[in-house]
């Protein structure tokens, strides 16, 4: 296992960094890769673009991108009681969070510590067990007791994430928050420590988890030809999945999308990087359901069009407070993204 990228994936999935407060996984990133960038831009958005020259140039460059931020939570309301009313920032599934703990940071930069409650089981009905909770039903206890105390300590609009846990798993696997996608960065992070085939643009983009956003604006800064997306993208290989609903499996190698919900990925660049992998004894799979979307949903669509291909670690649990990966699938992900740029370099036919 590639040390350096252990190491980035562990101290970048700690970071605070729900969508749209990204400022803490940007400039630890940033920090990272300036001894090795050749330019490096920013816009108005709160991407992060790090362009490193590589050996040969095409006429349009390359796009590497994972995105930084992760799913969390956003105050709206404090009741009476101090309790804060709240909204998710991306996709989660209110059943999996009751009890979590949760970290907000405000605009002081204090970090307010919670737990998301929910009435309690011995109070509820005989039908209110039988139906999922709502995120309307739950709050968030930063222990206070009246409305003021709480503002204090939180204002409606301010983010927080589920607690950074990072830790082992049995036999080679993480357990840790936002490994969607910061696994992803920490595979750019990695790669430009080396001086790529061809020109490259790595692309660290915000916003992915609430619209793609940061991509759209990324990509039309940069203009690609051609556009690798490396990503986290679910794995449901467990008891109540059965065949193809299983998705894509941990200790399956990296994902090689064709399709998902919001690309149809360029045939030829797909079978460039399957072929790549087949060729260097790199371990892949694809996904058996055309289920989620990345930022090449936006990237794709960019300007006249992006040749756009994507690579992903399969993760159980993803879009929860604790998501589960493979060190092995990670640096299948790097070795897949790797022998793309290499491809890429050596052929200006493709």
């Amino acid at each position: 296992m590639n040390e350096t990228l252990r190491n980035m994936t562990e101290t970048l999935c700690a970071q605070f960094g729900p969508s749209g407060c990204e400022d803490s996984v940007r400039d630890l990133i940033l920090q990272a890769a300036l001894p090795y960038a050749d330019a490096v831009e920013t816009d108005p958005m709160g991407n992060l673009m790090i362009f490193r020259k590589g050996k040969t140039a095409l006429e349009q460059p390359v796009m590497v991108c994972a995105h930084m931020d992760e799913v969390g939570v956003i105050a709206k309301k404090l009741t009476e009681d101090g309790m804060v009313k709240f909204g998710f920032l991306g996709g989660v599934d209110p059943r999996v969070v009751i009890g979590r703990r949760v970290y907000f940071r405000n605009d002081d930069g204090e970090t307010v510590a919670g737990v998301i409650g929910i009435k309690a089981v011995h109070l509820t009905t005989a039908s209110e067990r039988k139906t999922a909770p709502k995120t309307r039903d739950l709050y968030i206890d930063i222990g206070c007791t009246s409305r003021k105390q709480a503002e204090q300590k939180v204002m409606p609009g301010d983010c927080g994430t589920f607690e950074a846990t990072v830790r082992p798993l049995g036999d080679g696997l993480v357990k840790a928050k936002a490994l969607d996608d910061r696994l992803g960065c920490a595979v750019l992070l990695t790669l430009l420590r080396e001086t790529p085939p061809v020109d490259t643009w790595f692309v660290f983009t915000v916003q992915e988890e609430t619209g793609l956003r940061g991509a759209a604006t990324a990509a039309f800064r940069i203009q690609p030809g051609i556009c690798l997306v490396v990503e986290g993208t679910t794995a449901a290989d467990i008891p109540a999945a059965e065949g193809c609903r299983k998705v894509c499996a941990l200790r399956g190698g990296a994902v090689l999308p064709f399709m998902d919900r919001g690309t149809i990925y360029d045939a030829a660049l797909f079978e460039l990087l399957r072929d790549a992998c087949q060729a260097r004894g790199i371990r892949w799979q694809t996904k058996h359901m055309v289920a989620g979307g990345t930022d090449a949903g936006r990237v794709h669509k960019t300007g006249a069009g992006v040749r756009t291909v994507g690579v992903a670690a399969p993760v159980r649990y993803i879009h929860s407070p604790v998501s589960v990966a493979a060190w092995e699938d990670i640096e299948a992900v790097y070795q897949a993204a790797r022998a793309f740029l290499e491809e890429i370099g050596g052929d200006d036919n493709v």
